[in-house]
């Protein structure tokens, strides 16, 4: 490993030197606050193995993708080595596939490695990408999404490190109660089996409520026209086989994504261990590498238990969509009204809505998400009326998105020009579109990933549109969770989870009190960071419980 300082404009402010020991090498350096390296998941996992800590680092990697998407090539190779030879003008190589996940064990050791980078040619990089930052619309804005995103990474490998607290026989008592016995060879448990019998009998024939296509044909032989076999869609069918049929669909799914098989697979050491991957979709949402961390549905939270003595403080950001909406769209109204720490929708309704605090809510959410047919257009009617800079604000971006113009968030982050596959935008962003919000169907909706955005410019538009607020509000969590781990470095609490609006902190109970307060400050001060003063606060609903499913 080649190491040396670093000094003004990124240019070398002493002599190289080679350390045969990385991790003793970055050891031996307290004092240095940032390391600049290739990409902290080649590099800080390791460090963490032995008892290493890095304060601050910037990762190329994330440079690199950040950079890309600024200049309209989001999905080009975002490697150190494809940077490197971008800037030399020589074939650029892929980026090598993702690592596949392996639960309970190592990667494989036959897996592709990324190729090594020499300093020289790291440090020429690190270089070119401080002029690029300068060359953005918005250099100080850009650096700030950079250094948030690259210390996102280690806030990922620390909770990769840490794992969430598990129960295994909690686990199993819930699946028992649920699901009832299970059945040799790896069939459906008991309760499955019951319920798919019921359905049947209820059909008069052999019905696989597990193949939709059965169940669809089964309903139209019974005189009953459904499209597909979503809850939205059966639930208000007069039909006895919808009960045992919504039943077996809720348990099935439990089954398949939290069952038996999971347990054995993700827990391991009394911690739940998936893989987190910061930054893993182009809004700047993260995604886990298996597990389905971001899709644990809250039955099966009862198993998440904090270690005797210690406490999780489950922390909820309060509609933060709409703060973000009221924060890059300097709404005077908005703003003001996101001031308050109190419920926001009802202070819209207050405002626009005769105190119809769920026609409000339908309004705000509407604009964000495009959803503005209907009813939806008469209550976005009254929110341009009360809110009009919100409301602008995000039709602009919708209006440049069916443009094929490039859209960017508050800091930076570029939403991908229009390529690839025509796709929902309300359910690539994450909508429920048929199943309760804590159901893994309804949370398994993922934003667009690089290299896959609409064909069709009215659907781009809907996605550009909540792009911005969506994207926003990523690059605020970032700065959260950036500003709760230096809170936390001096303390035995720890990160362990995170998706979207939601954080949680492992802590023992002594330190809870100060867990809470510190997650109050990151938020005030990661909202100051990210869109300047403004009136807008950020608050969290917080809960220090033992059981994460008592935190709701």
């Amino acid at each position: 490993m080649d190491v040396v300082p670093l000094g003004d404009g990124g240019l070398p402010a002493g002599p190289v030197r080679r350390e045969a020991d990385p991790i003793a090498a970055v050891r031996s350096r307290p004092e240095v606050t940032r390391w600049v390296w290739g990409a902290t998941a080649e590099v800080y996992p390791r460090l963490l193995a032995a008892g290493v800590r890095v304060e601050r680092c910037y990762d190329v990697e994330v440079a690199e993708t950040l950079l890309l998407g600024h200049e309209g090539r989001l999905g080009e190779p975002r490697s150190a080595a494809a940077a490197v030879a971008r800037l030399r003008n020589i074939p650029v190589p892929p980026d090598p596939p993702q690592r596949s996940a392996e639960p309970g064990s190592q990667a494989s050791l036959f897996e592709p490695r990324p190729i090594h980078v020499p300093l020289t040619d790291l440090l020429d990089v690190y270089a070119e990408q401080q002029r690029r930052h300068d060359a953005t619309a918005r250099p100080d804005r850009m650096r700030l999404l950079t250094a948030a995103e690259s210390a996102g990474t280690l806030v990922a490998a620390e909770m990769n490190r840490a794992g969430m607290p598990w129960r295994a026989d909690v686990h199993r008592e819930v699946l028992q109660e649920l699901l009832g016995e299970r059945y040799a060879g790896g069939g459906e448990p008991r309760r499955l089996a019951e319920l798919a019998d019921e359905v049947s009998q209820a059909f008069g024939r052999r019905v696989r409520p597990d193949l939709p296509a059965d169940v669809v044909k089964a309903f139209g032989q019974a005189g009953i026209k459904v499209r597909s076999t979503r809850r939205w869609e059966i639930e208000s069918v007069d039909h006895p086989a919808v009960r045992p049929l919504l039943e077996y669909k809720r348990l099935y799914r439990i089954w398949v994504a939290h069952g038996w098989s999971w347990l054995q697979d993700w827990v391991r050491d009394g911690r739940f261990r998936p893989e987190f991957l910061s930054g893993g979709t182009v809004t700047g949402r993260w995604v886990t590498n298996g597990g389905g961390a971001l899709q644990i549905p809250k039955v099966i939270r009862r198993a998440a238990v904090a270690d005797p003595g210690w406490r999780l403080v489950v922390a909820d950001a309060d509609q933060m969509e709409p703060r973000v909406l009221a924060a890059i769209s300097r709404d005077p109204g908005l703003m003001e009204v996101a001031g308050r720490g109190s419920d926001l929708y009802q202070a819209v309704s207050d405002r626009a809505f005769a105190g119809d605090r769920a026609q409000a809510k339908l309004a705000v959410l509407g604009a964000v998400y495009g959803q503005t047919s209907g009813d939806g257009l008469k209550n976005l009617a009254a929110l341009r009326r009360r809110f009009p800079k919100a409301v602008a604000y995000v039709d602009d971006a919708a209006r440049a998105g069916e443009e094929g113009r490039l859209v960017r968030t508050w800091l930076g982050r570029t939403c991908p020009p229009a390529v690839g596959r025509t796709a929902d935008p309300a359910e690539e962003a994450g909508i429920p579109q048929e199943e309760p919000a804590d159901s893994p169907a309804a949370q398994d909706t993922q934003d667009w990933t690089p290299g896959y955005a609409s064909a069709n410019s009215r659907a781009r538009g809907r996605f550009a549109r909540n792009f911005v607020v969506q994207g926003s509000a990523a690059d605020w969590t970032l700065l959260l969770l950036a500003a709760l781990r230096r809170a936390l470095a001096d303390m035995a609490a720890e990160l362990v989870f995170f998706q979207h609006d939601e954080v949680i902190v492992h802590c023992p109970r002594e330190e809870a009190e100060a867990v809470v307060a510190a997650i109050r400050e990151a938020s005030e001060l990661s909202g100051r960071l990210t869109f300047g003063e403004t009136p807008v606060r950020f608050p969290f609903t917080t809960a220090v419980v033992e059981c994460y499913a008592d935190a709701k």
